[in-house]
């Protein structure tokens, strides 16, 4: 016969025992079943994605006026070959096919990674003004020579945080959502858009020509000054893309269910609006604004791999991809003339934007 005080002692064990589960539920589901690991075609798609862009790659650096077969290309970037095909690929070329992998790895990852938390496959760094507002900041580094002693790099990185910093504080009304982000994020890029353009207006020949090279998206004289400073973000902003990744599937849920499982919506929302701007920044410094990769890479990575989401990972190198084969065909689509990498891009792009548009408004899925 059970005593009162062990009735007590047994209430009291399997109330701690029903607390403690409960307080350490939000811990344990920071990482739910949806975020799991990679999945096998997840991992056949980025294999084979990665395969895609080596080849891009040594196709990007083999073409030009002496002509390098790809076998060649290939060992001359393991560091082998005769001296004359090393300085061509390494020193000349290489530095421009490195531009373009790197900016397109940043565009197609921060495009997943804003189509996921916005939960919306149109929203992407040039819809919502983040790639207008790192514009804007170099213009007018280049018109107004309002560069501080800062490089384009870092003109760029200001420029996006302040347009990211200015979305999120006009969206926010008790919290933020995708809806809210992308309506004032289009409202935010027609400001920087028309600022641009007052820039470009007010400055001189020269530095409009120049401003206008850049703004167009191009990898022309690209080398290692741009490259490197890329790459050293990179090393930082993909691991970063990546956990977060992992983190924000809730929020493919709905905001409400997120909560319930424990992930706190608005500290991963802004975690996910700095690692994208920051993807963005370096980019666009980098290349200058290229048209539509961050929209349409990660939305073909997504149907490569059959996610509910777009992936990262894929998403990233779908972009590289994107942007060494366009600036092939930029250098060989007129003979003799080099167009910018951004042209092609847009051209190609805009066909995916109008799908887009499209299927959103037949599924009803405005936001």
């Amino acid at each position: 016969m059970t005593t009162e005080t062990e009735t007590e002692t047994q209430t009291d064990t399997a109330t701690g025992k029903t607390a403690g589960a409960r307080a350490a539920r939000p811990f344990r589901l920071a990482f739910p079943p949806v975020s799991g690991t990679l999945r096998p075609r997840q991992l056949a798609v980025s294999a084979g994605l990665a395969v895609a862009v080596f080849v891009a790659l040594c196709w990007n650096v083999s073409i030009g006026e002496y002509g390098i077969p790809l076998t060649d290309v290939a060992r001359a970037l393991t560091g082998s070959g005769d001296p004359g095909t090393l300085l061509v690929v390494q020193e000349l070329r290489l530095p421009r096919a490195m531009t373009g992998l790197l900016a397109g790895i940043a565009f197609g990852m921060s495009g997943a990674l804003f189509q996921t938390m916005t939960r919306n496959p149109l929203a992407s760094p040039d819809m919502i003004g983040l790639t207008q507002g790192a514009g804007t900041a170099v213009v007018a580094g280049i018109v107004l020579g309002w560069d501080f002693g800062l490089g384009t790099q870092a003109l760029g990185l200001l420029g996006a945080l302040a347009s990211a910093l200015l979305v999120y504080g006009l969206a926010w009304r008790r919290g933020t959502t995708g809806y809210r982000i992308i309506l004032v994020g289009i409202g935010v890029s027609w400001i920087c858009l028309s600022a641009t353009d007052y820039l470009l207006a007010r400055g001189g020949r020269f530095q409009a020509q120049a401003a206008l090279g850049w703004l167009v998206g191009n990898l022309n004289g690209r080398d290692w000054q741009q490259a490197a400073p890329l790459a050293y973000a990179l090393v930082v902003l993909v691991p970063a893309a990546l956990l977060i990744g992992r983190l924000m599937r809730t929020l493919q849920l709905g905001d409400d269910v997120a909560k319930g499982l424990g992930t706190r919506v608005q500290a991963v929302r802004l975690t996910v609006l700095l690692t994208g701007v920051g993807l963005v920044a370096f980019a666009t410094a980098a290349a200058g604004p290229v048209a539509f990769v961050a929209l349409a890479a990660p939305q073909i990575a997504q149907r490569l791999c059959r996610t509910a989401w777009p992936p990262p990972l894929a998403g990233g190198l779908t972009g590289a991809a994107i942007v060494l084969a366009s600036d092939v065909l930029a250098r060989e689509l007129i003979p003799g003339t080099e167009l910018p990498v951004g042209i092609v891009t847009g051209v190609l792009g805009a066909p995916v934007l109008l799908w887009l548009l499209i299927r959103v408004n037949r599924a009803g899925s405005g936001g």
